[in-house]
């Protein structure tokens, strides 16, 4: 394997190169999670936040890095699944199943994005995010999903191409 050479790193992010190909990565996380999560009244809940990098709104499954922090070093793929919803939508899931795993974005990053399904949930809080997150939840009836999105995408706000992934690997018709 080529050696890989370090052009710049922060805390964040790291830029390197492989041969002739740059592309990043992060210092502390090479796999993040994306959780769909539907309630028992049929309503997907996603969540939205603006986005440094897109300067904008973005609407989303609730997802997370894995490990990225010290007390979460050794947590799981599902752990972390587990840990992220509830941090980012107030939900607790009775359980998680992988779908998928797969390049978040190959040609630019080495991050694989582990998707996971997450059923029998139980709202315990109202959610929101931790720390300078500030996240806004978003409960919306599958029936309507399509044509909220429209809405929403309208509105200037952008659409993670996740949401319909996660939803067609589950099998869930929108």
């Amino acid at each position: 394997m080529p050696a890989i050479e370090p052009l710049f790193e922060t805390r964040w992010l790291g830029l390197y190169r492989i041969g002739h190909w740059d592309f990043v990565r992060r210092p502390t996380s090479e796999a993040c999670v994306g959780i769909l999560a539907i309630t028992p009244d049929r309503e997907m809940i996603l969540v939205e936040q603006f986005r440094v990098p897109m300067q904008r709104q973005v609407i989303e499954i609730p997802a997370g890095l894995v490990g990225d922090e010290p007390e979460f070093v050794d947590e799981s793929l599902a752990e972390t699944a587990h840990r992220e919803l509830l941090e980012e939508t107030g939900y607790h899931a009775g359980s998680v199943v992988a779908l998928t795993a797969s390049p978040t974005s190959a040609g630019m990053t080495s991050e694989i994005t582990h998707l996971f399904h997450a059923t029998d949930l139980v709202r315990e809080n109202q959610g929101g995010g931790v720390g300078g997150e500030n996240i806004i939840v978003h409960h919306v009836p599958l029936a309507g999903l399509r044509q909220w999105l429209g809405a929403q995408e309208a509105m200037g706000k952008l659409i993670d191409f996740k949401i319909f992934s996660a939803l067609w690997l589950a099998g869930i018709p929108s």
